[in-house]
């Protein structure tokens, strides 16, 4: 069932429902009419699921008081600010709870920025509403850069709402490539600490001596090689929020001083004496069974207390397969931003990718978008334009490839194909060998990346050249890295 409008207008005069309906679609806002009849005998399932943020109050002309509307509109819509769409008297004669409700006027014709005026009231009044005992009601339509409609992200999405504006500590838990730092920052994002900064890092790509000094700083000779101070992501987060993503890969010996930082809320440079408050919420991540860790005794079970106050899972991309459109759809549009042409997919083709198993999840479906970007720019993929292990069911038109399947071998025969020269044949008209060559470098370097998934190292190892070669040769032809 398709979610509801977060927006109503109640009016029974027609002639304003055009304006407002073109404002409103100006603005990218969704609403729903309703007649004064018809609103009064709907009941509270037609809102079930949503949270109405704005109502715009018209004129009835049934025998019905203000102020039985707007306590129907309380029963219906708890959450909701109420403009009105003209001038009540009766407002002024209304009790306070009643009153507060109603937040604005709007008197046509109305001007957009008047619009936007009551929608920002209105916004705020809604957070206000949800600031208590229902913030896990907010609307889940707020985290918009965690793409996903299938239930296992609506179940994220419910516990984000219900955390988003508690100042607590979070692990998000899931296999590697899920999106858990997507959710952490929206999580900052809509935080009371939103306006501070937002800093992560890496537990695992930072050796371990090194750590400690990363996460708490240090003063000027300290340690060999510090000849300066320098602060910790602990200073770097006051007031925000720290990301500590893979803890799991933490050493224990940094497990014991983080879980003193996190209980005394209080911490020291290395080498330093000044106490510094931590004045940050800790969202911590890991794709790491962490209880079986804490039965090996390779991580401290006080630490896990105090880290999973509010656990948030992350569904692998094989158990919401569904999202797979939207998210090609979001990574392409990522990528147009860079420079990178569109690309379209067949239905078949959306098929096939339904059915892959994703063991790299949606990092793997980032890496395939690229890669296809690449391969067909401005094009339309269907099964047979995408890679061999992406390819779980049979092409559906082989027919259509037939024609394609002839110039290849012809290609093959006479080691000619779109007027390119072959390897070893100069053309009579000659050609830029040094362009030719570089053309043939780097179709080579990208089948060896697709074979390997984009990983460098073995791609290297594929070609025969140093890794360090291939980075070279990557950022030569302006090929990104993964």
């Amino acid at each position: 069932m398709a979610a509801q409008p977060q927006l109503l207008i109640i009016d029974d005069d027609l002639s304003r429902r055009e304006l407002i309906s073109a404002a409103l679609s100006f603005l990218g806002r969704p609403f729903k009419f309703y007649g004064f009849v018809d609103w009064l005998q709907s009941d509270d399932q037609a809102l079930s699921g949503d949270i109405v943020s704005l109502v715009l109050l018209g004129q009835s002309q049934l025998p019905i008081s203000l102020e039985k509307l707007l306590r129907n509109l309380q029963q219906k819509t708890p959450y909701a600010a109420v403009v009105t769409l003209g001038e009540w008297s009766e407002v002024a004669e209304l009790s306070d709870d009643l009153k507060n409700c109603v937040t604005g006027q709007l008197t046509v014709p109305f001007s957009y920025q008047q619009l936007l005026d009551q929608l920002h009231k209105a916004q705020l009044y809604t957070q206000h509403s949800l600031g208590g005992e229902n913030a896990s009601q907010v609307n889940s339509r707020l985290f918009s850069s965690l793409v996903g409609t299938s239930r296992p992200m609506r179940l994220v999405r419910q516990a984000m709402s219900q955390v988003a504006g508690r100042d607590v500590n979070v692990l998000i838990t899931g296999e590697s490539g899920t999106g858990k730092e997507v959710v952490a920052r929206n999580l900052h994002d809509y935080s009371v600490r939103k306006g501070g900064p937002f800093v992560p890092i890496n537990c695992g790509a930072i050796p371990a001596d090194l750590l400690e000094s990363e996460l708490f700083g240090h003063e000027r000779g300290a340690f060999t090689g510090a000849i300066s101070s320098r602060a910790g992501r602990f200073e770097l987060a006051q007031g925000g929020t720290l990301f500590l993503d893979e803890i799991g890969d933490m050493p224990l010996s940094m497990q014991v001083k983080l879980l003193r930082v996190l209980q005394e809320r209080k911490f020291e440079r290395i080498g330093g004496t000044k106490t510094l408050n931590a004045d940050i919420r800790v969202i911590a991540a890991t794709h790491k069974n962490l209880e079986d860790m804490i039965e090996a005794g390779t991580f401290r079970e006080d630490l896990y207390y105090r880290l999973n106050v509010f656990p948030i899972e992350m569904p692998p991309l094989r158990e919401r397969t569904e999202d797979i459109p939207l998210l090609l759809e979001e990574l392409l549009g990522r990528l147009k931003t860079q420079g990178f042409d569109s690309v379209r997919f067949q239905a078949s083709a959306l098929d096939s990718l339904k059915a892959h198993p994703w063991p790299s999840n949606v990092r793997e479906l980032s890496n395939l978008a690229e890669r296809l970007a690449i391969l067909f720019p401005n094009g339309i993929v269907g099964v047979s334009e995408l890679p061999k292990r992406f390819q779980h069911i049979e092409e559906p038109d082989p027919a259509r490839y037939s024609d394609a399947k002839a110039v290849e071998e012809q290609t093959n025969q006479n080691g000619m194909a779109a007027g390119l020269a072959p390897l070893d044949r100069l053309p009579e008209e000659g050609l830029d060998l040094k362009a030719h060559l570089e053309a043939i470098e780097r179709a080579l370097i990208e089948q060896s990346l697709a074979v390997h998934d984009g990983v460098v190292a073995r791609a290297a190892e594929l070609l025969n050249i140093r890794r360090t070669t291939l980075v070279e040769k990557m950022r030569k032809y302006g090929m990104q890295r993964k």
